[in-house]
């Protein structure tokens, strides 16, 4: 057995009228379209739901497998205490999938364990499924940082360890759509909100799958969705399967976009392995790209290289521009994955006796010591896009008007604590952003005003 089916289905708890208290009704179409799903899922016969949900353990760069034999929850935070779930986790399911990760240097397991309790994007689909089906063990799988193109890998490995165990699995993706759909709802309105529901409703009801991968980071962001990720683990485990597709509802009447979906495995369908076609596309991409790099950015790859894959502090080559050589100055090398940021260190002013050196060292810097991630893993090398930002003196300005966030990155300093924010970032679009930003980066409270400004120019260099 294998992936035999698979729902997408929202999880706002006003659905279960313990908590709505009438309030339901307004969406009583979500319900009904919900309990059709609870159906098509007993109609699978699932021995295992794997369910993924935005609101289970989530870690930045960590996919995060509940583990154990049982786990409980309640909706008492919302009111309604008396409504309690109990599961029985595939404990063996778990252990398989995290031995798989751990064999491919995959970052995904059991590890880190602080929310034992069943969260709400778990208990509202099972709210629903437990009326029709109880015969099943669930495996709770959370969301994380990483990319989208390593959600869908992270399905395909739950339908390799379903087809190794002989299990028949269904897959519940758990998530809302955006946030941000009318002025008057709980969030607010954001005009990329209409736009990404109409977006994913379409690809959801054509099972269009590898579209998914192609949603751009800043329309997920600014509209405030929560089950983008979800849906994409749940697209690698059908990764390779002829699917019978049914879009059954999308509504949004709450200011939240609400949308179900089904999908019945009929067989498999080669047409349909969109991870070795995007994967084999994007390394033939980057592989013209590096081609096309300059001797900035080829030297911080060949850093990088070096030191991850041997832990090898190059010299300097004696084929680097002269320039590079006899310049010092600040240099931030960044890294990026499938359009996500991957690492980016740098120094303001030079520390090192030439430029060569400050590219080389801030490099291994970046893939390797940035805390905001785990060190790039050598699988990851071959798909990582570096930039190269050789900074400019920074000279002191009066206030904001002096900046512009398209030619001039700032600092903000204030006392002991500095931020930097390199200039011409995708989403930085306002010098309010801007300078929040870099204020963030230094821990100093955004709404403070009694801080020194920098600014400073870059040639970058990708």
């Amino acid at each position: 057995m294998s992936v035999v089916g698979a729902i997408m289905v929202p999880h706002p708890p006003l659905l279960l009228p313990e908590v709505g208290r009438g309030g339901e009704k307004e969406i009583a179409e979500t319900s009904r379209c919900y309990m059709e799903a609870a159906e098509f899922v007993r109609d699978c016969k699932p021995e295992t739901i794997v369910l993924t949900s935005p609101h289970a353990l989530m870690y930045a760069d960590y996919f995060h497998i509940s583990p154990g034999r049982h786990a409980e929850g309640d909706m008492g935070r919302f009111g309604a205490p008396q409504v309690r779930f109990s599961v029985d986790y595939d404990d063996a399911f778990v252990k398989a999938l995290s031995d798989l990760a751990d064999q491919e240097s995959f970052p995904a397991g059991t590890y880190g364990d602080r929310m034992i309790e069943l969260d709400h994007g778990t208990m509202v689909p099972l709210y629903f499924l437990n009326q029709k089906y109880t015969d099943y063990r669930l495996v709770r799988i959370g969301l994380s940082g990483e990319s989208l193109l390593d959600h869908y890998r992270l399905g395909r490995m739950i339908r390799r360890i379903a087809d190794k165990l002989d299990r028949r699995v269904v897959h519940i993706a758990s998530g809302d759509l955006s946030h941000k759909l009318r002025k008057e709802g709980p969030y607010g309105f954001a005009k990329e909100g209409p736009v990404y529901d109409e977006r994913i409703m379409d690809v959801m009801g054509r099972a269009a799958f590898e579209e998914l991968l192609d949603f751009p980071e800043s329309l997920l962001d600014k509209a405030s969705e929560c089950g983008h990720r979800s849906f994409v683990i749940m697209a690698g485990a059908l990764d390779g399967c002829a699917v019978e597709t049914r879009k059954l509802h999308h509504e949004s009447k709450t200011g939240v976009g609400y949308g179900i979906c089904t999908y019945r495995v009929t067989g498999e369908n080669p047409d349909r392995c969109f991870y070795e076609k995007r994967t084999a596309a994007k390394k033939s991409a980057l592989e013209e790209a590096r081609r096309m790099e300059d001797a900035y950015v080829a030297l911080a790859r060949k850093s990088l290289t070096a030191y991850i894959m041997r832990k090898e502090v190059i010299d300097v080559p004696k084929d680097v521009p002269e320039e590079m050589l006899k310049t010092r100055a600040g240099a931030f090398v960044s890294l990026h994955k499938d359009g996500k940021l991957r690492g980016c260190i740098g120094t303001i002013l030079p520390i090192q006796d030439n430029l060569a050196e400050e590219i080389i060292g801030n490099a291994i810097s970046a893939s390797t010591r940035d805390n905001r991630f785990f060190p790039v893993r050598p699988d990851e090398v071959p798909y990582l896009e570096i930039s190269v930002d050789v900074l400019s003196q920074p000279e002191p300005i009066a206030s904001e008007a002096e900046l512009d966030v398209k030619r001039y990155g700032v600092i903000v300093t204030k006392g002991r604590r500095r931020g930097l924010l390199l200039p011409n970032l995708e989403g930085v679009d306002r010098i309010e952003d801007q300078v929040r930003i870099a204020k963030q980066k230094a821990g100093i409270d955004p709404d403070d005003t009694d801080v020194s400004l920098e600014r400073f120019e870059v040639v970058r260099h990708e």
